[in-house]
């Protein structure tokens, strides 16, 4: 999650000083401070994601828990949708500080409708269908909670904007918290319907905290959900960009669950689980790799400075597959329970994967820095790729083939940016350039995101 770029300031003259004035900025973290706060509430984020996961690998059994990640990762399709469309055209607000925070406002104020107007009638349309048990059931839940955990979500978002990081940080530790101590409370067997329902509703003190914290930071700034649906939001092309890159391959996962076998989404959910801590850093590397390399003095810097990032996530990597490969095997099923049997079997594949992803990812990220819009015809066709190597991979070797699947698509996916980004050194045609305006961080897609073998490619 990076942070916004606020505008001038201004204040009312015997008035409480506007969003972000002289005097709220005086409120505001240093740097350094903030720079901490947002890689922290990074890791906050991750972890929670993990702990769901883990915690409900612990208490269900692997039929449920397939049903449970199968669910999940329908969230966490509808989850990079909302942070594409609403969150990553949140941060690049800039202008005064008031236009800011009605902004933020706005994005919030838009994701609860709309996720409310998406999730009760999918909740009554998917209830009635389910008939009490089954994976509709389930989806029926998440489509109940839907509102409650998209909005939190946009909460992050519009914290980074504010330059209020730390605000993200406190109500994401209060998440972290209420999901553990909920799912932990939960009796083992429970079935993936009554895990997600918890899960759901767990989010309700750190959505009313954050709430609070936003409303007096945007303090009579009003708000205009209808500008997230007026032509020329930014959200449209960032949504467009995930779409291809990251929702396609976690749409085939979830086809292979629903059409092929469920038991499938449990094993690559879980060993993407395993991965968190990578996770972290990718979106580390996301949020803070573009603003840091366009400060090299010249493309070949740049790309420089990102392959060797990329050579670093890629040795970390293979060192963190090398040590759950060590894990004995009890300690493993302490994490993931009944279902390490079948996340270890992949640790190769996804390891590898994992490798491929840091170099891909680090890849993108040069490409942003040296033509911006050369992005998305790679995100589109190797994402297509990504898909077809999936599900080619299953066909050819069950679930183990689709991890291989997976890696091969990012590999490719990894090499194509790295060679369009030698073609743009080569010719002369890309350089790093000045820090972006609003004109230009339009043209600019978001980087891939890592979401693991059911999320990146």
């Amino acid at each position: 999650m990076g942070e916004g770029r606020g505008g001038p300031a201004r204040t009312g003259a015997g008035r409480e000083p506007a969003p972000g004035s002289a005097a709220e900025a005086g409120r505001r973290p240093g740097r350094t401070v903030a720079l901490l706060a947002s890689v922290t509430d990074q890791g906050v984020a991750a972890l929670t994601n993990i702990t769901v996961l883990v915690v409900a690998a612990r208490h269900a059994t692997v039929h449920a828990f397939a049903t449970f990640s199968l669910v999940y990762t329908v969230f966490t399709v509808l989850l990079g949708l909302t942070v594409a469309y609403v969150g990553q055209a949140l941060v690049l607000e800039n202008g005064p500080a008031r236009e800011v925070a009605r902004a933020c406002r706005s994005a919030v104020v838009f994701t609860a409708l709309a996720a409310t107007a998406l999730g009760l009638p999918a909740a009554a349309v998917l209830g009635a269908a389910g008939g009490g048990g089954g994976t509709a059931t389930a989806l029926a839940t998440l489509a109940l909670v839907l509102p409650l955990v998209l909005t939190h979500e946009t909460t992050r978002y519009a914290f980074a904007a504010l330059h209020r990081p730390h605000h993200a940080l406190t109500a994401d530790l209060l998440r972290l918290a209420g999901a553990l101590t909920a799912l932990a409370a939960q009796p083992h067997g429970a079935g993936a319907p009554r895990l997600l329902l918890v899960w759901g509703l767990s989010a309700v003190p750190a959505l009313a905290l954050a709430c609070l914290l936003l409303s007096r930071l945007t303090r009579g700034a009003g708000q205009d959900p209808a500008r997230c649906v007026r032509r020329g939001h930014l959200g449209r092309r960032f949504a467009v960009e995930f779409g291809v890159g990251n929702a396609g391959t976690q749409l085939a996962v979830i086809g292979l669950g629903l059409l092929a076998d469920p038991l499938a989404v449990g094993a690559l959910r879980g060993a993407s689980t395993l991965y968190g801590p990578m996770n972290v850093l990718f979106n580390a590397a996301t949020g803070f790799g573009p603003p840091l390399l366009g400060r090299a003095r010249d493309g070949r810097g740049a790309a420089r400075a990102a392959f060797a990032a990329g050579g670093v996530l890629a040795a970390v990597a293979g060192c963190w597959t090398a040590l759950l490969s060590l894990l004995p095997a009890r300690h493993g099923r302490a994490l993931l329970g009944d279902t390490w049997t079948a996340a270890a079997a992949l640790l190769p594949a996804t390891g590898s994967q994992y490798a491929a992803m840091a170099l891909g990812t680090c890849g993108l990220l040069a490409l942003r820095v040296l033509r911006p819009r050369t992005t998305l015809p790679i995100q589109l066709v190797f994402s297509l790729l990504s898909v077809g190597c999936l599900l080619g991979g299953y066909l050819l070797g069950g679930v183990p083939g689709a991890a291989w699947g997976l890696c091969a698509g990012s590999a490719a996916k990894g090499a194509a940016s790295w060679l369009r980004a030698a073609r743009l050194l080569r010719t002369g045609s890309g350089a790093a350039p000045a820090p972006a305006g609003p004109a230009a961080t339009a043209a600019a897609p978001p980087a891939e995101g890592a979401g693991g073998p059911a999320g990146a490619s």
